[in-house]
């Protein structure tokens, strides 16, 4: 799968808006509406504050509900594998763990030592249906969505790396570009993202023209249906 470059004024765009922007933008760039690639239930972020994390997506599974049945060995060999998998490029890079245990996870994963890694190896965030814990100290501009909160790892351990996942709805492959905020996360067509710039200028432009009479003294009813009848010209 052929790379493609992120560049820093892209970086700056895509950190500066929220995930439902972007949302609106790939409908923009399609000329259509129908796009799905998004999340679907409502995701727990560690820090709301935070501005948008992005990235090509580094996928895992894994499970805590009970003790891995595999040799001790393994299992370290597998969890060595998982950070140093974490650690390649392409970058910008974003964790997406798939908790197996789904509705009835019980391991945190997600706490400050592995935001504390991760970041180190230079993620911007995680993605995960799973639980999050030490909230107070989680890694500083490091955004964690989860599915919740618990106490403990539990029998956390990687499953599969490398693998497609579903969190929230939201089916994702290995290398897919994600974006995510406190709203949930998508993931952008490769097609669209060297468009997404024209994209996000065109959709806010059309906005401008019904939120900026709304928001002007004497708004009523008439000045609504001349910006509404401007707007729907516009959008898609």
């Amino acid at each position: 799968m052929q790379h493609l470059e992120i560049t820093p004024a892209l970086s700056n765009l895509l950190r500066s808006v929220d995930t439902p922007t972007v949302c609106n933008a790939i409908e923009v760039a399609q000329g259509k509406r129908g796009f799905d690639r998004f999340t679907r239930r409502t995701v727990m972020a560690a820090d709301p504050a935070l501005p948008a994390m992005f990235g090509f997506a580094r996928t895992a599974t894994i499970r805590a509900a009970h003790p891995s049945q595999d040799p001790p060995e393994e299992v370290r060999a597998r969890r060595m594998a998982y950070y140093r998998y974490m650690s390649e490029d392409p970058s910008p890079r974003i964790a997406v763990i798939e908790d197996l245990d789904g509705a009835d996870a019980v391991g945190a994963y997600w706490g400050e030592v592995n935001t504390t890694v991760h970041k180190g190896l230079g993620l911007t965030g995680a993605l995960t249906n799973g639980l999050m814990r030490d909230l107070a100290d989680l890694a500083p501009d490091f955004q964690v969505l989860a599915g919740g909160v618990g106490p403990s790892h539990a029998f956390v351990h990687v499953v599969e790396i490398d693998t497609r996942v579903t969190v929230f709805g939201l089916t994702v492959e290995p290398g897919d570009f994600v974006h995510a905020d406190q709203h949930g996360a998508v993931v952008v067509p490769r097609d669209v993202l060297p468009v997404l710039p024209d994209a996000i200028s065109k959709m806010q432009a059309s906005e401008k023209l019904i939120l900026e009479p709304a928001r002007q003294p004497g708004f009523d009813y008439a000045a609504f249906e001349k910006a509404w009848s401007a707007f729907e010209k516009a959008r898609v």
